[in-house]
């Protein structure tokens, strides 16, 4: 029997190194490449049982079209998100696979070290003791006790950045879509309305996906209702905040920190080097000109154990289609791009 083999998309040294590792488990033909999937280069898939993709490989209904038209059976993401999916172009047509959770406390941990960081003004202070300055003026930070952050999204992130924080002394406010008040009683915390998570905290810190109801959901309006000097926090998706509204707000000190793991054009930069090369990207050049915003190349995921995490789960993912199991992380679009509500909870299958 031939092997199944799958094609890497945007690969990366570590991608090769993990998936390798654990596919001595498996024993599946893999192909790694380092460009992005794109309507310019889904002709690489072609004779391929499957690809495994990653946050800025760009599948759109014409990719998506040809990925059928060359017997791709499977589309294996290794990451959470799946916005840059278009999913009803693959429905009935190609399954779609996740990693739903590779390690929560990962990007947990990461938001926490911006804000700390931030806070305590770290990176200024590395680089003025490395130039041999020892001077302490304007590195004085605040208290985190006692201070009220918001967590816009109480997913299995959120809940560990809740737990994190809460051990800080912090008060807690919480917005989802999807409230749980058995969580907010069992961890502590209060959800409230958008307009009042503004108002009331001096963090914010964002861990929901990108929906249509979530897209730019920090913009002028929102950032004119939260308190001054207000510091945010994004780890999960770049549009979830208006990059030009933002730095608005940082100008006119509305906002007084922002710390992004994520930028809603990241794609043509993020994961690269272009430190010999000219930002072409006004808005990214612009963000990164305030030295009270720090900016990380979508790396809060990026620990060992997450690592091996989404290696080990998208190989299973592969293993369980091969074998006709129910796929547990399929995302159904049928089910109104919501995986946790999908039909396949009760059927065992998308289609």
């Amino acid at each position: 029997m031939a092997k199944f083999k799958v094609a890497f998309f945007d690969s990366k040294p570590y991608d090769m190194e993990s998936f390798d590792r654990f596919n001595t488990n498996y024993g599946f033909e893999l192909r790694y490449f380092k460009e992005k999937l794109s309507e310019d280069t889904v002709f690489m898939a072609k004779g391929y049982d499957a690809v495994c993709l990653f946050v800025n490989d760009e599948v759109s209904a014409a990719v998506v079209d040809e990925l059928v038209a060359m017997d791709v059976k499977l589309i294996a993401m290794r990451c959470a998100g799946y916005n840059n999916v278009d999913l009803k172009a693959t429905y009935n047509r190609i399954h779609v696979v996740r990693v739903p959770a590779y390690s929560p406390y990962a990007v947990a941990e990461h938001a926490l070290a911006l804000m700390m960081t931030l806070n305590r003004k770290i990176h200024k202070a590395y680089t003025r003791v490395m130039d041999k300055n020892f001077t302490i003026q304007g590195l004085m930070g605040f208290d985190m006790h006692g201070k009220t952050v918001g967590v816009i999204g109480t997913g299995q992130i959120g809940q560990i950045m809740i737990q994190i924080l809460k051990g800080l002394g912090m008060r807690v406010l919480a917005h989802d879509a999807f409230p749980r008040q058995d969580i907010a009683q069992n961890l502590g915390f209060t959800y409230v309305d958008l307009d009042t998570l503004y108002r009331e905290s001096d963090i914010i810190t964002l861990h929901c996906p990108l929906l249509p109801s979530t897209e730019y959901m920090i913009n002028a309006e929102a950032i004119s209702k939260m308190k001054d000097g207000v510091m945010i926090i994004n780890t999960s998706r770049g549009k979830l905040i208006d990059t030009k509204a933002l730095i608005e707000g940082l100008k006119s000190r509305k906002v007084g920190y922002a710390g992004l793991d994520v930028y809603e054009e990241e794609g043509d930069y993020f994961f690269e080097d272009y430190s010999t090369e000219v930002l072409n990207d006004d808005v990214l050049a612009r963000l990164l000109t305030f030295n009270n915003v720090i900016v990380t190349s979508h790396q809060a995921f990026f620990t060992r154990e997450a690592i091996d995490n989404i290696a080990k789960t998208t190989l299973q993912n592969i293993a369980d289609f091969i074998e006709g199991k129910p796929l547990t992380n399929e995302i159904c679009y049928r089910c109104g791009q919501d995986p946790t509500n999908c039909n396949k909870v009760k059927t065992g299958k998308c289609f």
